[in-house]
This record gives C-alpha cells, structure tokens and sequence, in this order.
C-alpha cells in the first residue's frame, strides 16, 4: 500500500486499524449485497401482485426503478471487492452509479407526471427543470468517464513524494 515507514510502537496499532478497515468494508459490502436481494426480491414480488390490480406501465417502471436502485447497490458491491482486491480506490465505478442514479430519477419524475391532462403547469415546469438538470449532470458525468478513459491515471501514482524522484533512479 503506502511505503511510508511506520514507527515501532504505532506498529501493532496500525495492523490492527488496518484489519478493522477491512472488516469495515467486509461488512459493509455484505450489507449492500444482502439489501440488494432484498429489493430484488421485494420488487419482482410488488410487480407481480400489483400488475393485475394496477396499471401494467406504473408497475413496470416501479420494477424498473427498483432494479435500477438494485444495479447501483451492486456496482458499489463491486467497487468495494475490487478495493479489497487491489488496494486501489477507483472513480470510474462511481461516476457510473451517477449516471445511473440520474436516469433512476428521470425515469422516476417522469411516472410521477403521470397523465399530461392533469398536470398542473407549475408541476410540468418543475418536472421539466428536474430533467434539464439530470441530463446536464449525466453529460458531465459521461465527459468525466471519458477523460478517465482517454487519460487514466492510477490512484497510487498521487502517494509519492516528489521530492523523492531522483533518489530510486
């Protein structure tokens, strides 16, 4: 991780943060994982029993929502395995929960506008400004996953010390 050299009595004290940490992201991933399948589970169950009682599209996009909501939680899931895996601390994977939460809620605003005849014209201009703005938001979330692409720069290569750069050659 960090070559930085650690004193002798912080030592032990440091491994044992250390392992905490990890069992802090241990324990935080398992939870996303476990409420992940829950909402899967609860909203594959919602979508069946309100789909005969409901309107097929407002349950559709309800189940679509919720298995947004479940993609987003899974991609965390797997950014935390892949920092426990590496050591390394990615954007990328957040930037895209970003982008993903910013269509969840479009989609979302957009089953709340419900029938265009009953819509209140300050609702729609409200609605519409929501929508200009998340698509603002996703387009500079797309630009950014496309600088880290064209450009991408390792977490590790900000912890050195640049005055040490003549010493290791």
């Amino acid at each position: 991780m960090y070559n930085a050299p650690v004193t002798k009595p912080i030592g032990p004290f440091y491994a044992w943060m250390e392992r905490l940490d990890r069992w802090g992201y241990i324990t935080v991933g398992f939870s996303l994982l476990a409420v992940s399948m829950g909402i899967f589970g609860h909203g594959w169950f919602v979508f069946a029993r309100s789909a005969n009682e409901h309107s097929f599209l407002l349950s559709s996009i309800t189940l679509v929502n919720n298995l947004l909501l479940v993609v987003i939680l899974l991609e965390l899931f797997r950014t935390i395995v892949r920092f426990l895996e590496t050591d390394i601390l990615r954007v990328e994977p957040y930037l895209a929960v970003g982008i993903i939460a910013c269509v969840r809620r479009m989609l979302t605003a957009s089953a709340e506008l419900g029938d265009l005849r009953d819509v209140k014209g300050e609702f729609f201009e409200n609605y519409l400004k929501d929508v200009g703005l998340n698509t603002v938001i996703i387009i500079i979330l797309i630009v950014g996953v496309f600088i880290l692409r064209v450009r991408p720069v390792r977490s590790d290569q900000h912890d050195f010390d640049p005055l040490d750069l003549g010493k290791n050659t």
